[in-house]
């Protein structure tokens, strides 16, 4: 018998890695998560900047960084300065770092909604990839005759409710996003 469920459990799992792109994209408003890309070179590799370093949202556009060793505070500033895709300009006084989170020009809302369509249509391939596997494996199923015609019909039913159910998941979550992203 054909169960749905461990396509059911990547679907879920297709879409929460969906949530953890959004929260990476920038609203114009400082948030942790955001330097979670960042990696610092500190006692001689390269490591996470939350391994090296306390990373708070001190205020909406300020976020303070609060090295547990201060050595590492020249490599923390530069290690964020360096990362281009950031666009961001650290300021350290010895003790913490400070990154000023601009604010967003209008043109650029619309370019990083732009970018968010890109991961948008990222996690339809992934949620349509995960359905073409389930689909397949029915079929392969069907074709050693372990499972009907009608058995066959109907486990491609579930799987295209789960499909549209989280694609429509996906949506809202992206006009959530964008919304919060227009919003100044």
């Amino acid at each position: 018998m054909f169960d749905v469920k461990p396509f059911e459990t990547r679907f879920v799992a297709a879409v929460a890695h969906f949530v953890e792109d959004l929260k990476k994209v920038r609203t114009g408003r400082a948030h942790p998560s955001m330097l979670d890309s960042v990696q610092v070179e500190a006692y001689g590799q390269k490591m996470p900047l939350n391994q090296v370093a306390n990373v708070t949202a001190s205020e909406a556009q300020l976020l303070t960084i609060t090295p547990f060793d201060p050595g590492n505070i020249q490599a923390i500033a530069a290690a964020i300065r360096n990362d281009q895709s950031l666009g961001l300009n650290p300021s350290d006084d010895g003790r913490v770092v400070r990154v000023p989170i601009p604010a967003l020009t209008e043109d650029r809302r619309h370019q990083i909604v732009k970018q968010t369509g890109e991961k948008v249509e990222d996690a339809r391939i992934a949620l349509r990839n995960i359905r073409q596997d389930a689909l397949k494996d029915a079929k392969r199923l069907k074709d050693s005759k372990d499972i009907s015609e009608d058995d066959l019909k109907r486990i491609e039913k579930q799987v295209d409710e789960l499909m549209t159910r989280h694609n429509a998941e996906v949506e809202m979550l992206f006009k959530d996003k964008e919304k919060e992203i227009l919003t100044i």
